[in-house]
């Protein structure tokens, strides 16, 4: 199976685009869903991250309070070390149980961070969505109800969208319209079935 890591800054669009692409039937692996299930009351990870960062990160129902554990994080990196040398290894193992089941000509795995852990995981493409920083940062602040300064610490601890581009096989500019990134997204989908095609008759 051709494997396609779809990655992109916060704000840039990533889960409108995996949408698309499993509107053509394509199977998605989703990183940022599988962080979620991972920190679910009564998973090992959970109960970690109260013991590391103290038991006011959960919220009265024993949930991850996420809003404290983001504004903790991002405004110290050694924190931010911390929780990810707790979530990435339990997140990859994840997406490669996933990985291993899907039975389709080409998958999508959405890994945001996929450029920036020490761990890159292995994919046969990289797809960057894009858009410029000043359009992700009014996305993050719509979305999250967070202050500038704060989306701007998490966009700061992410690469660089010049490092990203650089990085790129493909790329999604996610500053247009909607119709126009939906044929973008069409146009991919058949690349990458004809790729997935042509690898599995050489091989």
């Amino acid at each position: 199976m051709l494997k396609i890591g779809l990655t992109g800054g916060i704000g840039s669009g990533k889960s409108t685009v995996c949408k698309l692409f499993a509107e053509l039937g394509v199977p998605i692996v989703d990183a940022d869903v599988i962080a979620r299930q991972v920190v679910q009351p009564g998973q090992p990870a959970l109960r970690k991250l109260a013991e590391t960062f103290g038991q006011d990160i959960l919220d009265a129902g024993g949930a991850l309070h996420r809003a404290e554990l983001r504004r903790r994080v991002f405004a110290d990196a050694r924190l931010k070390q911390q929780l990810d040398a707790i979530m990435h290894p339990l997140i990859y193992a994840e997406i490669d149980r996933a990985v291993q089941h899907l039975r389709s000509p080409y998958g999508i795995i959405a890994i945001p961070l996929l450029l920036e852990t020490g761990k890159r995981y292995a994919v046969d493409r990289v797809l960057v969505v894009d858009c410029p920083v000043e359009t992700q940062l009014q996305r993050v602040l719509n979305r999250d109800q967070i202050s500038r300064e704060q989306a701007e610490a998490i966009i700061a601890t992410q690469a660089s969208r010049q490092q990203r581009l650089a990085a790129a096989d493909d790329v999604i500019d996610n500053s247009a319209t909607p119709a126009s990134l939906a044929e973008r997204v069409k146009s991919l989908h058949n690349s990458y079935l004809f790729l997935a095609n042509a690898r599995n008759t050489s091989a």
